[in-house]
């Protein structure tokens, strides 16, 4: 989020839930809050988050402590250079995505950092969540379908044996099911950003709310495996080269496995 000068990212999943399943439901909300005068007392790690390290504002969510599930969690707008808050940038596959380590230390912030009413947030987050999910479902669709042009290009212009490798009928099927996927996602993603725009206008309608975590859910899932698909067989069909860094294939290869 870049607002004129100041940039924010969301805090949301806790260190257990993530390296313990691929929990990103309610229950990965783990750092704490609880309440001190007029002042809220935050406590917790957050690992995972996008630009986390460089960020001016922290939107964190964390719940009540003693709460389970969906009940208790708060959204709290914390500047990030809050006494309490220590920053580490997290080594990761995919060097073009930053992500960071939070620790929340006894972080005391005032009552108007929150958003969204005490204990009222997970609506509001797992709306965020599924929109957030639509929106890395378009970017995985539109890798999974820059890798293929870009493959499609390479192999025209590749010669073995005489003749360029686009001609050989096992590098067309190879093709072929790639494009397949892409036409799937492409789909996939663009009914999902259908429902999500009824959904923001549907002013909170559960049976929309439903539809609108499932498509993203979909979207998400199916473009998970095309992005991973189409660049695990660009590197087969760039051959040696596919490794190098000298082509970019490498780096959609990363970034769909991470984002998978």
């Amino acid at each position: 989020i870049v607002d004129g000068s100041l940039t924010a990212t969301l805090a949301y999943t806790g260190s257990q839930a993530a390296h313990g399943g691929g929990n990103w439901g309610a229950e990965a909300v783990q750092a704490t809050y609880r309440k001190s005068g007029d002042h809220y007392v935050l406590s917790g790690t957050l690992r995972y988050v996008v630009d986390g390290h460089t960020a001016d504002l922290l939107i964190i969510a964390a719940r009540a402590e003693h709460s389970t599930g969906e009940d208790g969690i708060s959204l709290f707008a914390v500047p990030a250079s809050t006494a309490g808050i220590t920053r580490k940038w997290l080594p990761t596959m995919d060097q073009t995505r930053h992500q960071a380590e939070i620790v929340l230390a006894n972080v005391e912030v005032p009552a108007s950092a929150m958003m969204a009413g005490e204990a009222k947030a997970w609506p509001h987050l797992a709306q965020i969540i599924s929109l957030a999910k639509i929106a890395l479902a378009a970017e995985q669709m539109g890798g999974a379908q820059e890798i293929l042009d870009k493959t499609v290009a390479f192999t025209q212009e590749r010669v073995q044996f005489g003749r360029t490798i686009a001609s050989f009928q096992a590098i067309k099927h190879k093709a072929a099911d790639m494009m397949l996927k892409c036409e799937v996602s492409h789909s996939a993603v663009y009914y999902a950003a259908c429902v999500a725009q009824e959904a923001l206008s549907a002013d909170g309608d559960p049976v929309i709310a439903a539809e609108l975590h499932e498509a993203a859910a979909m979207a998400k899932c199916y473009c998970s495996d095309t992005f991973f698909f189409n660049a695990g067989n660009a590197i087969q069909l760039y051959g040696g080269v596919g490794f190098t860094w000298e082509y970019d294939v490498h780096l959609y290869f990363k970034r769909a496995k991470a984002s998978e």
